[in-house]
């Protein structure tokens, strides 16, 4: 019975859509659940309510299918109903200077400290020296200075008194202290020293050791009362100190008196303002009148400034709205786990605990980070960064570059933070599984994996749910509101792209795009309201946008320069169908296949292998197509010819094993000696036993033949074969389906072989009768009679030429 072309309604689909404004409802503009995702989402579910480690999440899918706006739009619904967590800031240690210390605080009060300490600071500044420069604390400073240095001179004036006694008077000298004999009120002159009796000499001398002995006493009692006024001067120092820091720094302790760890913080910050003010104000004046080393010295000083007393709120959450959600764009080692800036001064980089900068890790604590994992990546760093900062629960600051480097520098190292922060990583698919592959260290970090599909099942729920994402996607964008019939064009226009009749693409950006595109097309019209002609319209202009090549293929096929035959017969020739993906458009392209067969020894000849032009795919249904030859014909003679197959004008690379059914029909041709229709084409793949096998590609193959046979006018009979295993694929444009119900084009869809020759050869394929044999007449006939011809042939020569090595082995001897 012969194979009958399909009914048009048999070539897309229809929708039959009421109203969405009414019929549909009113769509809400935020869909909590993703269309089709119920799997995936459920993975993100277990991921974000599991707390122990490792539980983080891989979102993998294409991109375009709303894997980020959906793990957004849930994450945030989700953080919302959870604490906020604690804010984080940095102070200063005063134990440990090079080590920042970090503090935690609850949320919001991070920044508050660090508003209070700014405050602090400039009270201390204005305040304390205020106290240093009144009348009361000047005096008292005074009788200080006056007290300590009248202690020297009382003790030179006790000695000068003593040695006036001896004659010997106290001088003060360049070179320090001395003494010299006096006669009455004068010093005795040097010559009238020696001229004296030598016994007067000596007592005089012996007096003067004795008073030399007692000059010493009072010089090392010196140091020992500068140090003791530095010392009360100090006290004086620090008690006033002490009265102007106390009654600013109560202030704060008021302010944070339920946190210990921040009183103790304060305590510190007391103890070391008493006991540095002094010495940190002068370094301050310093740098501010230095111009050069000396200036940039003092600021790099310990207490070289007040801005060590100040909080840096590196983290901070002053909305308090629950956990947060952190998306990482441009995730570098320092956006991750933070840095610690530099500032320039004086032609040298310094820095300071004020300079630490969180990163993202930081920020996302107790709450969600998502990143893009392709991005991650290709940072350097970045995916160790993060694998180290998961494994330790903490995230420590440091320079990538300090791990290289052989030269220690001195920098900051600022505590570690801890962190319970789920990190979700957002990639195509194959990053997943190289990940699983290479890095032993992925499945402990990230053990849930949530996949994004790219269609969902066409039931009427589905349809339903799908209309009204359209109507969200309208509110949400701003668009037009679109009636049914628009509606109806976006889901065709969604099952064309599952490329399934059964199914619905929920490829968002791609839907989104059209969708804007027909908008566009409407309000170019001044429209209120989207259509299905603007649907269509936008389609046409997208496929516009792409299709210079597959125009220029068109063009080079109808003026003959490319061979494409779309009426007669031809022998051994078939036009065999192929699919193009140039960036987002993908078009069918005919190709005239030739097969040449002779006597031989049982090879097929693929010349696309042998001109390194094919891929083993379509290396393998050439091979399938010998198994096919010698499996079902002449099978007690061996197979005995010699064949060649070729992509005529074919230049680019082939593969996929969709052309072997064509390539099986030309070479039963060429083997047969009946003709092919020209004005048929043909796709589809085979088996070993001859049944012909579902493609990709179809609605793209058809459309791209029915194109060329358009161009040269229709002339009723074209049509192409395709795999009935396809018909549920087929969702064609709507010229092809009018040309095929107005009967001048035809889809013939076919199971095997047999079907596929009789349509394309208007004979009989055969089937064996009872004894084992095919018709005569019939396609199988004729190919077996050919093979066993070429069999008898091949077996004639061996025994010719066997005979012929006798004789000449008889003609030696």
């Amino acid at each position: 019975m012969p194979t009958e072309p399909l009914p048009p309604e048999s070539l897309t689909v229809t929708f039959d859509l009421a109203d969405p404004g009414t019929a549909l409802g009113d769509a809400p503009a935020e869909r909590a659940i993703a269309l089709g995702q119920d799997r995936a989402m459920d993975a993100v579910a277990l991921s974000t309510a599991i707390a122990a480690p490792g539980y983080n999440l891989f979102i993998m899918g294409p991109e375009g299918t709303g894997r980020q706006s959906a793990i957004l739009r849930f994450l945030r619904e989700r953080a919302r109903g959870e604490p906020t967590p604690p804010d984080w800031i940095y102070v200063h240690d005063f134990g440990q200077h090079r080590r920042p210390k970090a503090m935690s605080l609850p949320a919001g009060r991070g920044r508050e400290l660090a508003q209070a300490m700014d405050s602090f600071i400039k009270d201390v500044r204005e305040g304390v020296p205020a106290l240093f420069d009144s009348e009361e604390n000047q005096n008292r400073l005074r009788a200080i200075e006056e007290e300590f240095r009248a202690k020297p001179e009382e003790a030179f004036e006790v000695l000068r008194e003593k040695a006036a006694k001896k004659n010997i008077a106290l001088i003060r000298t360049p070179m320090g202290f001395g003494f010299a004999p006096m006669s009455g009120s004068e010093i005795i002159k040097p010559e009238v020293f020696n001229r004296m009796a030598e016994g007067e000499r000596k007592r005089t001398q012996e007096e003067i050791e004795k008073l030399q002995e007692d000059l010493q006493i009072i010089v090392r009692q010196i140091p020992r009362w500068e140090r003791a006024r530095r010392a009360a001067i100090h006290e004086l120092q620090s008690e006033i100190t002490a009265l102007g820091v106390g009654a600013s720094l109560e202030i704060v302790v008021e302010r944070f008196g339920d946190l210990p760890e921040i009183l103790d913080y304060l305590e510190a910050v007391r103890e070391d303002l008493i006991q540095n003010f002094q010495a940190i104000r002068a370094a301050e004046q310093a740098a501010a009148q230095s111009q050069g080393p000396a200036g940039l010295e003092a600021t790099l000083e310990v207490g070289g400034s007040f801005e060590r007393y100040k909080v840096n709120p590196v983290v901070s959450h002053l909305d308090g709205k629950g956990a947060p959600v952190v998306v990482e764009d441009n995730p570098t080692t320092f956006n991750l786990i933070g840095r610690v800036e530099h500032v320039a001064r004086f032609g040298a980089l310094v820095t300071g605990f004020s300079l630490i900068k969180a990163g993202a890790l930081h920020r996302a604590n107790h709450g969600y980070l998502v990143i893009d994992a392709r991005k991650l990546l290709l940072q350097p760093f970045a995916w160790d960064a993060l694998k180290r900062s998961l494994k330790a629960g903490a995230v420590t600051i440091e320079a990538p570059a300090e791990s290289f480097s052989l030269i220690a520098t001195v920098s900051l190292q600022p505590e570690a933070i801890a962190i319970d922060t789920k990190v979700v990583l957002i990639g195509e698919r194959f990053l997943f599984y190289l990940l699983s592959e290479l890095d032993p260290e992925f499945a402990d970090l990230f053990k849930v994996v949530a996949d994004f599909e790219t269609e969902t099942a066409r039931t009427a729920d589905a349809e339903a749910e799908f209309a009204r994402d359209i109507v969200a996607l309208t509110q949400q964008r701003k668009l037009l509101p679109f009636d049914a019939s628009a509606v109806s064009e976006i889901m065709r226009r969604a099952v064309r792209m599952a490329g399934d009749r059964t199914k619905l693409s929920i490829h968002k950006r791609s839907l989104i795009d059209l969708m804007t595109e027909a908008d566009y097309a409407a309000r170019k019209e001044s429209g209120t309201g989207v259509a299905g002609a603007h649907v269509r319209s936008a389609v046409a202009a997208q496929i516009t946008r792409l299709a210079r090549i597959r125009d220029k293929d068109l063009e080079a096929i109808d003026r003959d320069i490319v061979l494409i035959e779309t009426q007669g017969r031809a022998l051994g020739q078939v036009n065999g169908l192929s699919v193009l993906q140039l960036g987002g458009f993908a078009f069918g392209r005919p190709s005239r296949i030739t097969a040449r067969v002779r006597l031989g020894g049982g090879k097929v000849i693929d010349i696309e292998r042998e001109a390194k032009l094919g891929g083993p795919l379509h290396s393998k249904g050439v091979l399938i197509l010998s198994g096919f030859l010698a499996g079902r014909y002449a099978t007690d003679r061996p197979l005995s010819l010699s064949a060649t197959l070729v992509f005529e004008q074919s230049y680019g690379g082939v593969d996929g094993d969709s052309a072997s059914s064509a390539e099986l029909y030309a070479m039963m041709s060429a083997l047969s000696g009946a003709s092919l229709r020209q004005d048929l084409a043909v796709t589809g793949s085979v088996n070993q036993v001859g049944q012909v096998q579902a493609i990709g590609g179809v609605n793209e193959k058809i459309e791209g033949f029915f194109d060329v046979c358009d161009k040269r006018g229709l002339s009723g009979t074209q049509g192409v074969l395709i795999p009935k295993a396809n018909v549920d694929h087929l969702v064609l444009r709507e010229d092809v389906v009018e040309a095929a119900a107005a009967g001048r084009f035809f889809i013939y869809p076919v199971e095997t072989i047999d079907e596929g020759i009789a349509l394309l050869t208007d004979r009989q394929a055969g089937e064996r009768d009872a004894e084992g044999r095919y018709p005569e007449d019939s396609i199988n006939g004729l190919v077996e009679a050919r093979l066993v011809a070429f069999a008898t042939a091949r077996q004639a020569f061996g025994a010719r030429d066997s005979e012929g090595s006798q004789a000449e082995e008889t003609h030696d001897r």
